[in-house]
């Protein structure tokens, strides 16, 4: 049985965790690459308050009928919490970030790492507190205790997709291909930080098929429909870049120097 630790506590106690982690990586990969512009400090600021406020927000406009939402004031206190819409606010709390100090150099690159590796070091308080998916026959799948299945409401020592972990994966190998070898390359400023959201976007949209959330539209999730409207619009920016050939050399071009002085992201 996989026991949870505890409610909200938990849960919270590894998002904070995955923001000191992720902020971290944000400075060692600024300082090698030559970034030391203190204005940094406020875009990075506005980028975990803006993801703050929509992931738990994300989730408010639910119905058509405005009636039927929660109140802004009953969302923030019990509403769910949305990766997808922290991703979304910490995005516009950059761009919110920039115009207000005034730095205008990309900071893609500074944060694809970073939040790669925070997303994975987050999701393991989502494995220890949330449903972990739909039944599965496959031997790695998660069984709860009767206290846990209760508060969750799935059947108890059945078997279940250990979604999170899926994803905890996903990320530490998106971070191990970033930091090890993909930084080095020479990525045209802010495309890793692109790259990453692709990637994310059709892994979440694949894995949301055993993550066993709300159908609410021809078979699909709410994060489903989210993604099928946005990360195809992703894809197509990579591949324009593509035919205009500014991938040329970067999976076989010489590695990029260890300073980056200069460039954006």
């Amino acid at each position: 049985m996989l026991p949870l630790l505890g409610p909200v506590p938990t849960h919270d106690a590894f998002v904070a965790l995955g923001a000191v982690v992720a902020a971290g990586v944000f400075v060692l990969e600024a300082r090698r690459r030559g970034h030391t512009d203190e204005r940094l400090y406020v875009v990075v600021t506005a980028a975990l308050v803006g993801g703050a406020l929509l992931m738990r927000l994300g989730t408010w406009l639910q119905h058509l009928d405005l009636r039927a939402n929660a109140t802004l004031v009953e969302q923030w206190a019990y509403g769910n919490r949305s990766i997808l819409g922290g991703l979304v606010g910490a995005w516009l709390g950059v761009h919110v970030g920039k115009r207000l100090s005034g730095y205008r150099l990309r900071t893609g690159d500074l944060f694809a790492a970073a939040v790669a590796l925070g997303m994975a070091v987050g999701r393991v308080g989502c494995l220890l507190t949330e449903r972990p998916g739909t039944p599965t026959g496959l031997p790695w799948g998660l069984r709860l205790d009767a206290g846990a299945a209760e508060r969750l409401g799935v059947p108890a020592g059945v078997p279940l997709h250990p979604s999170f972990l899926y994803e905890i994966g996903f990320h530490v190998v998106v971070f191990a291909l970033i930091w090890g070898w993909l930084r080095f390359r020479p990525t045209p400023p802010g495309e890793l930080f692109v790259w990453w959201v692709a990637a994310y976007g059709v892994f979440r949209f694949l894995v949301e098929e055993v993550r066993g959330n709300e159908v609410v539209w021809n078979g699909l999730t709410r994060p489903q429909l989210f993604l099928a409207v946005t990360v195809p619009l992703v894809l197509l920016r990579i591949g324009l870049q593509v035919r205009r050939g500014a991938y040329a050399g970067v999976f076989g071009g010489p590695p990029r120097a260890t300073a980056d002085v200069g460039v954006g992201a």
